[in-house]
């Protein structure tokens, strides 16, 4: 597959800026990837339909922290952008982040954040063109120091969003019901849409419900600048499957109920950790897997996906497990009909393999 074969035009007015009232209140459009047909329907609550007593959904409980930083530059005073990646050393206050606009940055350089200067930062290493190393310098304990600097943080929103003013509940619209797990710059998007009220009646319904771990970093959303896709190299995140969920899992292949993958990052960690034998194992650690079409899935019958921007890697894996045709033509259809959001807050796509 070809980088182009994904690139669609999508209106910017298409692109949702807020999630809808209620979580499980989107649209929901159905494929059915053997037979073709594709079922809309208005609220995505409706899913339940599909499945029965004992099917599983498999969720990402990753946990997203307030990412986005603003603080000014030493002498000159320049607002600068500063997004945490991922905390390095804790000992000694290490973070990986990206900082914009780059060029202004260079090591020795310090930073300034919070209303009085409170919290301040050094530059002690270039690690790409745009990332850098920053040791914050603070005196407190560990959990003080994170709790100061996340308080000083937003909600780390796509692009696509913050072109308009973040808001006072950005960070609790960009967080799943069910987070946990701290570790993520973006949130797993296919689990914004399940409220507790839609997990209830999963739970009454006898759906099982199991939880894995995957740290949503940046990568997904950087830009692939190569039309030969065997040759993009994703960035590497970190994922945890533990023992229960394997349980659950695998149970219900065994007896042949239907595993539901919840979004791309599920996907992503199911087919990580999947043994020889078609079967969960447990794991910790990182994977670096980029799936795109054609691909031979093993574990999930079912995916939730959300409408996903061109040339994304979300994009790609979608169309591997619904048929690239098939979605690409779910996507279409999607375009004629006004009434669909894209993006992060935009609607789901629920895609059936029986």
């Amino acid at each position: 597959m070809k980088l182009s074969q994904f690139k669609f035009k999508l209106p910017e007015d298409r692109i949702a800026q807020y999630p809808t009232p209620y979580r499980d209140d989107c649209r929901l459009m159905v494929v059915h990837a053997k037979s073709g047909v594709i079922e809309h329907r208005d609220q995505f609550s409706d899913i339940l339909e599909y499945f029965k007593k004992d099917d599983v959904f498999v969720f990402n409980d990753t946990k997203v922290f307030p990412a986005r930083l603003y603080g000014n530059k030493e002498k000159t005073g320049a607002r600068i952008e500063v997004f945490l990646l991922r905390e390095l050393n804790p000992d000694v206050r290490l973070w990986d982040v990206l900082v914009s606009p780059a060029r202004k940055i260079r090591i020795g350089n310090k930073l300034y954040f919070g209303e009085d200067d409170s919290m301040v930062a050094e530059v002690i290493d270039n690690t790409t063109s745009r990332g850098r190393t920053l040791r914050f310098l603070y005196d407190g304990s560990h959990e003080e120091f994170k709790r100061v600097l996340f308080s000083m943080g937003q909600a780390p929103l796509p692009r696509e969003i913050i072109k308009r003013e973040a808001e006072a509940g950005d960070f609790e619209d960009f967080q799943t019901v069910f987070a946990s797990q701290e570790g993520a710059v973006t949130a797993p998007t296919s689990c914004l849409h399940f409220s507790n009220r839609l997990l209830k009646r999963m739970e009454i319904n006898d759906i099982r419900l199991a939880y894995v771990t995957m740290h949503c970093g940046l990568g997904n959303f950087r830009e692939i600048d190569v039309e030969d896709l065997t040759k993009h190299k994703t960035d590497s995140e970190e994922m945890h499957v533990n023992r229960e969920a394997c349980d659950i899992v695998n149970h219900a292949k065994e007896n042949g109920h239907r595993v539901v993958a919840v979004g791309t990052t599920v996907q992503r960690v199911l087919e990580t950790a999947v043994s020889a034998d078609g079967r969960l194992k447990e794991y910790d650690g990182w994977t670096n897997r980029f799936i795109f079409p054609p691909y031979d899935f093993h574990l999930a019958d079912a995916m939730v996906a959300n409408f996903y921007t061109p040339m994304s890697t979300m994009l790609m894996l979608t169309s591997a497990f619904g048929g690239y045709d098939r979605v690409m033509r779910a996507y279409k259809e999607a375009l004629s009909d006004q009434r669909y959001r894209f993006g992060t807050y935009g609607d789901a796509m629920l895609i059936l393999q029986d």
